[in-house]
């Protein structure tokens, strides 16, 4: 078994740590940083675990490089010395790391969907909607999906970002009329249903030593993924 640290009940699972990354597998509905619910947070744990393993008195640092939203599940990594969370912050910036997405959408998508929009978040509500280019502070967002399975009315995609913004894929794929199955906010999903969207694949440069690093995570085997199992075991040999 893997080594693991629980934020409040959510056990987090450990990929990899060493001096510079500490890797982990998020697990759905845990914030990745403290807000205002007030809810155990990945961060606030997993500083608790590398003080705990590297015996450090008082808060150990750690640098939140990128973010999961709290329903999201999958793959993070996070920088254990400022130099490398400056680092890891710039290579995410400059689409130097590769990420990979695993989505169940609503609908028979029967090809790849290459998708650009413009999207604008509600800093009250924190809802992003699609609106016309140039409407001030929008920013644009492109992303590519293809199918990987079917199963009912629902598809299991493959998801690549080409930027990074707020609710994106979410967004996206309900505004090309895919909507993520279980996504609340966005896709009409249902209470007791969970989001089916999860990071599954993650490749990036050591930020110190500068060596390739690539990390996989699928999705628990249970819930609407259990429906793409065959598919995802597939995948997951690639």
């Amino acid at each position: 078994m893997r080594e693991r640290f629980f934020a409040g009940p959510y056990p987090v699972e450990v990929l990899y740590l060493d001096n510079h990354l500490l890797v982990v597998v998020k697990p759905p509905n845990l914030p990745a940083q403290r807000d205002a619910s007030g809810d155990p947070d990945l961060l606030g744990a997993a500083k608790a675990y590398v003080a705990r393993v590297f015996d450090k008195p008082g808060e150990a640092f750690l640098g939140l490089v990128h973010r999961l939203d709290r329903p999201v599940g999958g793959l993070m990594v996070l920088a254990r010395t400022s130099k490398a969370a400056a680092r890891l912050s710039d290579a995410f910036a400059t689409r130097q790391v590769d990420k990979g997405y695993l989505a169940v959408v609503r609908g028979a998508v029967d090809g790849p969907l290459t998708l650009t929009d413009w999207l604008l978040k509600d800093p009250r509500t924190g809802s992003v909607r699609v609106v016309p280019r140039g409407t001030p502070g929008a920013k644009e967002a492109r992303l590519a999906s293809w199918p990987i399975g079917q199963w009912e009315a629902l598809t299991l995609m493959r998801v690549r970002l080409e930027t990074g913004r707020a609710h994106q894929i979410r967004v996206q794929h309900a505004h090309a009329g895919h909507p993520l199955w279980g996504d609340a906010r966005y896709g009409g999903g249902k209470p007791g249903q969970q989001i089916a969207l999860w990071a599954d694949r993650l490749a990036l440069t050591h930020p110190v030593r500068r060596e390739p690093m690539a990390f996989r995570a699928p999705p628990p085997a249970r819930g609407i993924w259990q429906s793409f199992r065959t598919e995802l075991e597939a995948e997951d040999a690639r």
